[in-house]
């Protein structure tokens, strides 16, 4: 639904920050390492999610794509709520997250408050698969300052493709000609994918 907020930093605080986005003022909930990366100043973007519930309707809000990532792939698994996850975003970078996942790692998964041994355990088996992908999608980004790419790979993405696959494809395709429309990179992307 909401998928980032570009727009002025009213207030920032180490559990929120309130953003102004054309007279509207959204209340995020971030984590420290959101918190540690926001600059003061005035325009801000920032990545969200947005949880939707019977009783409440609660805006997450994250420095980085990637963050968020790791949050849904962490809200994803059984007896991990968004509480616990912005605790363990708080407690550890993203980059500490993967890692610890990556390579079994109870005890530091354990060592943020609220997660036990056995929601370690889950956490790890649950998201091992799943969160090098992400992180290297992350990375990616990241990294990407051309905005055709971006959009052709996120076109690719609704359409069903992988990230990673993608990429290769999207960098063949430009390094061939880079002055091509979005659209025309996704038509040469579709033919090599």
């Amino acid at each position: 639904m909401i998928t980032h907020l570009r727009g002025k930093l009213v207030e920032k605080n180490p559990t929120y920050a309130i953003v102004e986005c054309n007279g509207v003022g959204y209340f995020l909930n971030i984590s420290l390492h959101t918190f540690s990366l926001l600059t003061d100043e005035e325009n801000i973007f920032i990545y969200t999610d947005l949880l939707v519930k019977e009783d409440s309707h609660t805006l997450f809000g994250f420095a980085e794509r990637v963050e968020r990532e790791v949050f849904r792939l962490l809200i994803s698994v059984s007896g991990v709520g968004a509480s616990t996850a912005r605790t363990m975003l708080s407690s550890l970078s993203p980059s500490d997250v993967r890692d610890a996942i990556a390579n079994g790692d109870v005890p530091t998964i354990q060592s943020v408050k609220g997660i036990g041994a056995k929601t370690a355990q889950r956490v790890i088996l649950d998201l091992k698969d799943k969160i090098l992908k992400v992180y290297d999608i992350g990375e990616v980004s990241q990294q990407s300052n051309n905005t055709n790419k971006e959009e052709a790979l996120s076109a690719l993405e609704v359409l069903g493709f992988t990230r990673k696959q993608s990429e290769k494809v999207v960098d063949k395709v430009l390094s061939q000609d880079t002055s091509l429309s979005v659209e025309n990179i996704i038509k040469q992307a579709l033919k090599n994918l």
